[in-house]
């Protein structure tokens, strides 16, 4: 497969990418530094600079030729601030669902985050910093955006807390799960799994868990 992911320097992203590569698939990351080239490079990733906050849909669509599928996992940051949760959150998730759309590409993996839902309807969790809920409303208002359309195959993965503990290969994966945590080794070979076996219009929650990660997948309706 040849499959683009767009935040490909981020620490999901850059395992997902070793996983693709190191496999045989074609793998294009799109980053916005271009310090971060000589990493993807090792990594067996083919780098292209693009700053999805500024990029026209054209520009996205012509790295996106030919793909079989599209993976955001770009995000602001720890350290953005409100208004970058909505431009790159939202914002670059929906120019690469524009332009995967434009580009024909069968599916689009968007990477989320569990708690989404204790913004919806406009509400504000208690206990929960300004910037975060923005992140919150973001990745949400993303969600319904891609989920709406008639293009690619979407598929929402919600981690929860993410940890650098070595992968277990076994995971907690559906619709609705309790909070918890999940290694990024887990969440990138969730990911290559839903790229093998898209689930159109799923949304699912991850966390660390007994079941395997294909087994996981397979369970899904």
């Amino acid at each position: 497969m040849r499959i683009v992911i767009a935040g490909a320097h981020g620490q999901v992203a850059r395992r997902l990418g070793r996983l693709l590569s190191t496999r045989g698939d074609t793998v294009v990351g799109i980053v916005r530094n271009p310090d971060h080239r000589p990493d993807l490079t090792s990594d067996g990733v083919e780098p292209v600079v693009l700053d999805l906050e500024h990029a026209g849909v054209d520009a996205v669509a012509a790295v996106l030729a030919g793909a079989d599928a599209a993976v955001f996992a770009a995000g602001g940051g720890p350290a953005s601030g409100i208004a970058r949760k909505d431009t790159v959150d939202r914002g670059a998730a929906v120019l690469l669902a524009d332009a995967a759309e434009r580009a024909g590409v069968g599916s689009y993996l968007l990477v989320s985050s569990m708690g989404v839902e204790s913004v919806a309807d406009g509400a504000t969790p208690e206990g929960v910093n300004e910037v975060f809920v923005a992140y919150l409303r973001a990745k949400l208002a993303a969600e319904e955006d891609v989920l709406a359309r008639r293009g690619p195959a979407v598929t929402v993965l919600r981690p929860g807390g993410l940890t650098d503990d070595p992968g277990t290969g076994r995971v907690r994966l559906d619709r609705h799960v309790g909070r918890g945590q999940v290694p990024r080794d887990d969440v990138a070979a969730v990911l290559v799994e839903l790229l093998d076996h898209p689930r159109s219009g799923a949304v699912v929650e991850l966390v660390g868990g007994d079941t395997p990660v294909t087994e996981a997948v397979a369970a899904l309706d």
